[in-house]
């Protein structure tokens, strides 16, 4: 077997529609409307889409304890810095740490990190070019 990349991730939230909102509006991610249905709504997310569920979700197909606040993924953007600070500040999105600099599957780039509104941590990165 040859896994070829990751095509979608899942975010156990508290509030669907809260969380959509949050992520449409923060991260600028579009909001798939035909693919919102069995409690789930679907984001795109560059080439991948990110998945939103609630923990009792009714379906077998998830993980045995989905928990909200354990997610932990990055995000990439080309935005500038001062840019991405701004926009947080204009969302009250608090910058819990950054810039930090480290290195991704494509190489450096610095990154800011902010919690979404269940604690989920998310980190932003930039590439260094």
């Amino acid at each position: 077997m040859k896994i070829n990349g990751i095509d979608h991730v899942v975010i156990t939230v508290s509030d669907l529609a809260a969380a959509m909102n949050f992520y449409h509006e923060v991260f600028s991610l579009p909001i798939i409307n035909g693919q919102m249905n069995n409690g789930v709504v679907t984001l795109q997310c560059g080439q991948q889409l990110v998945r939103l569920q609630k923990a009792n979700r009714p379906t077998t197909l998830k993980a045995v304890n989905p928990t909200i606040g354990a997610a932990d993924l990055c995000l990439t953007t080309d935005d500038l810095l001062d840019d991405l600070f701004q926009h947080f500040r204009h969302c009250q999105v608090k910058v819990i740490a950054g810039p930090v600099e480290k290195k991704g599957s494509q190489g450096l780039m610095t990154s800011l990190y902010v919690h979404d509104l269940d604690d989920n941590l998310i980190e932003i990165s930039v590439y260094h070019q």
